[in-house]
């Protein structure tokens, strides 16, 4: 079984036999995520996030995917504010999602709904929202979980099409940013990818116009627009090292 781990510690798949008894509490604690400096994206995502992460492209091979930037260094999360709270309008979807994520066999045709019980939320005392009724049967959260999960893994599957569509176009470049700190340090940002511009206007009309029908070219300007979001990413640095 395979799973989109990255903040999942024991990601165990749910049933009622063993988990009849359990309670999920959750809140506006998103300490969890101190320790990553990027997260998975769908493309549905693209309006809200565009405002205020940059937006760039991670993996290799079948395995790309639209990436939010959360930190400019590793195990840095600069959208984590003291005491857990996330500063930004918008929450990635990866997130919200948390502690429940799917699995999946090795083909991917079947999946399976995981817990992380690892997660200091999950509890057998009661507190926040039940997984199961007295009858055993799933309680209308869990059921409002499932339908997120699949609703999230659809728009999952609709982000990877659109990832191989900038590949076979040839649209995707290696980044690399040299940054600055209001400090005066310097640091390197790579390891992701990018739409390249001079690319993008070579494409024929033809080419362009799929992009159009598809809104996969939207996509693309929101993805460019995003990354000015850099520069307020490192005042978030200066203002974690004044404070």
């Amino acid at each position: 079984m395979t799973t989109q781990l990255l903040i999942y510690g024991r990601a165990t798949p749910v049933n009622k036999q063993k988990h009849k008894n359990w309670s999920v509490k959750t809140g506006a604690d998103y300490r969890f995520t101190q320790q990553i400096n990027s997260v998975p994206l769908t493309a549905v995502e693209f309006p809200s996030a565009a405002a205020e992460y940059s937006i760039v492209f991670a993996g290799s091979g079948d395995e790309v995917m639209p990436t939010a930037i959360l930190g400019l260094r590793d195990k840095e999360n600069l959208y984590v504010q003291e005491g857990g709270v996330w500063d930004a309008k918008y929450i990635p979807a990866f997130v919200r999602r948390y502690p429940f994520v799917f699995s999946s066999d090795a083909d991917g045709s079947t999946f399976t709904l995981c817990i992380d019980e690892d997660f200091s939320g999950c509890n057998q005392t009661g507190r926040g929202e039940k997984l199961f009724d007295a009858d055993e049967e799933m309680t209308q959260y869990l059921k409002n979980v499932l339908n997120f999960s699949k609703e999230y893994q659809g728009q999952y599957k609709r982000s990877q099409a659109f990832c191989t569509t900038l590949q076979k176009l040839n649209l995707l470049e290696p980044m690399k940013a040299q940054i600055t700190y209001k400090t005066g340090e310097k640091g390197n940002l790579g390891g992701f990818l990018v739409v390249s511009r001079t690319r993008l206007k070579a494409l024929t009309d033809q080419q362009l116009l799929g992009l159009a029908k598809t809104d996969e070219l939207e996509l693309i300007y929101l993805h460019l627009q995003s990354l000015r979001n850099f520069s307020a990413m490192v005042d978030r640095v200066v203002i974690a090292k004044v404070h």
